[in-house]
Formats: C-alpha cells, sequence, structure tokens
C-alpha cells in the first residue's frame, strides 16, 4: 500500500477551508480541528461520542486507503471510492473481494457529513460510524468480506507500529485501543472532512446555458434534488412498483409493500463525475437519466439541464492533496 501525508487543502474563490493542528503530535497533545465554511454552511453534526480531532482524521485518511480492512488484502475504501470520480466509481457496480456482483452504483461522498440515511435504500444506516460495517462486513452482496473476522482488524493493524502510535493519539481516552470500533470512528472523522462547496454553480458563476438549466432544474427537478447538496435524502420510487426484480429497494428492510422500488434521492454535486447513474448504475449517460423522470424534455432543454449539472461539478475536491493516498506516516513513508 501507498500513503500520502495529511496536508492543508488547496484554497479557491467561494471554496471551504479545513484547518486542523498539524500533523505529527506529540504522544498525549491533545488535537483540534476547527470548520471555516462558506457564509451559510454550518459544520456537519458530529456525535458528541466521536469529537473531530486531527489526529482522528488523519488516522481515518490512512485507513481509507488501506486494503488490510479486506479479507485479501486487495480492497480498500478508496478502491470503490475514487478521488477522481469524486469519491464514486466509473462502474454500474463494483464486485467484491470474492468477485460477486456488486448490487448497487457506488455513490460520491461529497458533503456526506450531511447525509442520513446513508444507504440507497436502509433508513437504519444513520451515521458514517454505523455505515461503515456495511461495506466491511455485509454479505449482501460481500464486499470486503470480513464477516465473522472483527478481531482479526485489531489483530492486523496492531502489529504495525506506526498505527498503534497513531491509535494512540487518536484514541486517548481509550489507552489507543485498536478495534473495529475506532476505526469506525476514525474513518467517520475522515469522511466528515470530504466538504464540496467550490463549483461553478456554489461560486454563481453559471454560464448562459447553464443558467438556463437551473430554471428549469427549479422547475422540474427541485422537489426532490433540494437544498445546497440537491436531495431531500428521502426515499422515492419513480414508476410502478415491479415486484419481479431483483433489487426491491426499501421493501427489503421494511417488508412494506408500498416501499417496494424505493431508493434514496442521490446527491447531485459533482454528478457529471459519478456517472454511470441510477441506484443500479444502470443510466450510462445524463439523457438517459434525465429521461428516466419521465418528464417531457426538448433535446435543447435536455442540453440545458445537463450544462446546469456539470456546472455542479468541484474539481479542487478531485484533487485536494489533503484527501488523497498519504505518503507517509510517522514520519516515514509508506
Amino acid at each position: 500500500m501507498q500513503v500520502r501525508r495529511f496536508s492543508r487543502p488547496l484554497l479557491s474563490a467561494g471554496l471551504l477551508l479545513i484547518i486542523s493542528s498539524p500533523a505529527g503530535l506529540p504522544m498525549g497533545e491533545a488535537s483540534t480541528w476547527r470548520w471555516t465554511l462558506p457564509a451559510g454552511v454550518s459544520a456537519p453534526p458530529v456525535p458528541a461520542d466521536n469529537p473531530m480531532t486531527a489526529a482522528k482524521v488523519e488516522l481515518g485518511r490512512r485507513l481509507f486507503y488501506d486494503a488490510d480492512l479486506s479479507v485479501d488484502g486487495t480492497m480498500s475504501c478508496a478502491t470503490c471510492h475514487v478521488q477522481k470520480h469524486a469519491f464514486a466509481d466509473s462502474t454500474r457496480t463494483r464486485p467484491g473481494v470474492t468477485d460477486e456482483p456488486g448490487r448497487r452504483n457506488v455513490p460520491g461522498l461529497a458533503n456526506v457529513a450531511w447525509f442520513t440515511p446513508l444507504n440507497f435504500a436502509d433508513p437504519a444506516a444513520t451515521t458514517l460510524e454505523m455505515q461503515a460495517a456495511t461495506p466491511v462486513f455485509g454479505t449482501h452482496p460481500v464486499e470486503m468480506g470480513m464477516a465473522g473476522r472483527e478481531a482479526e482488524i485489531g489483530r492486523r493493524f496492531g502489529r504495525d507500529s506506526c498505527y498503534q502510535t497513531m491509535f494512540a493519539r487518536a484514541f486517548p481516552e481509550d489507552g489507543g485501543r485498536i478495534d473495529f470500533s475506532n476505526v469506525a470512528r476514525a474513518l467517520a472523522s475522515f469522511e466528515r472532512t470530504l466538504i464540496s462547496h467550490g463549483s461553478a454553480w456554489d461560486r454563481q458563476r453559471l454560464g448562459p446555458e447553464a443558467q438556463a438549466g437551473s430554471a428549469l432544474f427549479a422547475r422540474d427537478c427541485a422537489s426532490c434534488h433540494s437544498g445546497s447538496n440537491f436531495t431531500d435524502l428521502t426515499m422515492h420510487r419513480l414508476g410502478p412498483a415491479d415486484p419481479a426484480l431483483a433489487d426491491q429497494g426499501l421493501f427489503e428492510k421494511t417488508g412494506i409493500d408500498a416501499d417496494r422500488g424505493k431508493f434514496r434521492t442521490p446527491s447531485l454535486r459533482n454528478i457529471a463525475l459519478t456517472g454511470p447513474w441510477w441506484h443500479d448504475g444502470s443510466a450510462w449517460t445524463l439523457d438517459e437519466a434525465i429521461a428516466r423522470h419521465g418528464l417531457t424534455h426538448g433535446a435543447a432543454d435536455v442540453a440545458q439541464l445537463i450544462a446546469f449539472l456539470g456546472a455542479l461539478s468541484d474539481t479542487e475536491f478531485t484533487q485536494r492533496k489533503s484527501l488523497a493516498m498519504p505518503e507517509d506516516a510517522c514520519g516515514k513513508r509508506l
């Protein structure tokens, strides 16, 4: 595995700054985290039992890129959540370590700190700490393949002297315990820094076609794709329910017939970078994804909508060094 240093993000007009104390804090020294966000954007909610610290973010960043979280050491969080794709994937669905086909498309993680629920069709996944168990231990389908091997996670990372130091800095209250609970807390802390507010839309720099598309979007799309993250975080079904489909969405969790085919509204931030689209990745173009909503748009309208969606891309976010694979840890190159 290669890893990169925890560093400050690049700065650009209209973009939030994330400022922390420096990495490599002396053992036992408290690390701090301070959010600096655009006007009108509040800091994301953080669980009381997992306050943000720079040491946790630094550890979570290294863990996010570490394939030792998978049973055979071939898959990390970043295998599916790729920075250049706004922490989404470029495939329809991503197979897990056993090559079992994935069921659902990999969502982007921009601004995921504000999302709940976090999965496409599981209302119980309400925090990033809880959600971490789904890819690591899930069996429907198998992703990272660690079901029944939770203790192995502590053993693996506990053999690394640098991880011992990083866990001690991140979790001094429990002696730097190395187990999945603290792995999940560190991953969640890093994921809360995956913040994107530097698109042309954020900076109010829409071209004429995107501006026209913005008006169409407000009229036809914003009832579900609402708010600054363009999602109402509610589960909907487009079109009639089909009990014959392999993926029944929310129904699989609730057993309520009216929930068949319901999936959470996806965020549209960086949407042009996160294709293919739809909960199963079956829409290969934005034109197709728009058409599936059942609205009547001419070619000119669709072009304007796509121009607007393109203006939601934040290329600084996809290149921010503080979110990339670290190059070193504990003063040594990885």
